[in-house]
């Protein structure tokens, strides 16, 4: 039987495995951590990503966790709406509403699809040989090495399993910001879903169906930057007097539930996604920036794409390069789209500079919520190769109002 190996539990690499089992292949995930236990912070799923988790069967499970958002948009620090987002437009146009959930959540909800034996914890691995024709790929655990047909380089931004195919690449570049993200109990005072820019700083608002709230934050500073005070000292000082729920959220904050990370991305595309026998997928091949909330949406779709490609009796060669072919051009555009937008609300600006953009804001969404959504529109609408409900009407957009 073929035989995979992950490296990386994260939400990619256990999406592989979900989906690689689901097709016949024998999956070892190989996890540097001691356990299951994703960063503490929420993730949203959307209607892209949720299509895709449907070739594994679990995008219902997932859609019920949904928690009613309410219309949320775009907001100044003082609360004056600048831009309203309809959430049933939304929802209509792209094929489902988004679903804020904890990352721990998704993370038990994919492992349940994979064999009990399949997750080995605290396995630091590594890549000995990538192998080729007729040759497997080697990986060395620290319980000795481990051959096999395939190998998944899920292992994250600082990806040694890139390095050790690509080591004439420069790897990820800071973006220009840094982000802070937190899940707190939801204040009692109810609160749209939202966003908030301010003058070179963002913060975000969203519900979740669990009674908590996810909260992030982010702003242009240089890389390596820590608060002497702790960092959510340093929110109260930067969001501290922001509209609610912003005020409510930091005090429901502990000091240790902030979490402060620099952003980096893949300024430079990878010349591939795969070699060898091993392959790519998430922040591993093209790490992106928070600002349209893809990195984990596209590690999922990565990871269905690539067991739609690679079956255990097929052309692994073939399979691999054709995998390449989908994903590089699409997640590259992505990446350079979240990009811009990162650096457009978290680049530092004058008073004057923000009045005009948040003039120029307010006059495209009075042209209608549609032109707002359009910048999602080659993102969102995505459909897997494998799915039997695509149709070229609705991927032309033809059926959105």
């Amino acid at each position: 039987m073929a035989r995979a190996i992950v490296i990386g539990g994260g939400i990619g690499g256990l999406t592989a495995a979900a989906a690689l089992h689901q097709q016949g292949w024998t999956v070892t995930v190989l996890e540097r951590a001691a356990a299951l236990e994703p960063v503490g912070a929420g993730i949203s799923l959307a209607p892209n990503s949720q299509r895709a988790l449907d070739v594994i069967g679990l995008g219902d499970e997932i859609r019920d966790l949904a928690a009613w958002q309410g219309d949320g948009g775009l907001r100044t620090p003082g609360g004056h709406w600048l831009s309203r987002t309809d959430s049933k437009v939304l929802a209509r146009r792209f094929g489902g509403a988004l679903v804020l959930l904890h990352r721990a959540t998704l993370v038990d909800v994919l492992s349940s699809r994979l064999p009990s034996t399949a997750v080995r914890t605290a396995q630091a691995a590594h890549l000995v040989d990538a192998g080729g024709p007729g040759r497997p790929a080697v990986v060395r655990t620290p319980d000795g090495e481990l051959e096999a047909d395939l190998v998944i380089g899920a292992d994250g931004i600082n990806s040694g399993v890139r390095g050790a195919l690509f080591p004439a690449h420069p790897g990820p570049a800071y973006s220009g910001f840094t982000t802070w993200r937190m899940v707190v109990p939801a204040p009692e005072r109810p609160f749209g879903s939202h966003e908030t820019w301010g003058r070179g700083e963002i913060w975000g608002s969203h519900l979740m169906k669990d009674g908590r709230a996810y909260a992030y934050a982010a702003a242009g500073v240089p890389a390596g930057g820590r608060a002497p005070d702790g960092e959510k000292a340093e929110l109260l000082r930067r969001f501290g007097d922001w509209h609610h729920p912003v005020p409510e959220i930091l005090a429901a904050a502990h000091p240790g539930q902030v979490l402060r990370n620099d952003v980096y991305y893949m300024r430079e595309a990878l010349p591939a996604y795969h070699k060898g026998r091993v392959v790519l997928l998430g922040d591993a091949a093209h790490a992106m920036t928070p600002s349209l909330g893809q990195g984990g949406n596209q590690a999922i779709e990565d990871a269905v794409v690539l067991a739609h490609h690679v079956r255990p009796d097929g052309d692994l060669d073939a399979a691999l390069a054709a995998y390449t072919k989908d994903r590089l051009p699409r997640t590259m555009d992505i990446v350079r789209k979240a990009y811009r937008m990162g650096r457009v609300n978290t680049t530092p600006v004058s008073a004057p500079a923000a009045l005009l953009r948040n003039a120029l804001i307010a006059g495209v969404n009075k042209l209608g919520p549609n032109l707002v959504l359009s910048t999602f529109d080659s993102v969102m609408d995505w459909w897997p190769p494998q799915s039997p409900q695509r149709s070229s009407t609705y991927a032309s957009g033809a059926s959105r109002t």
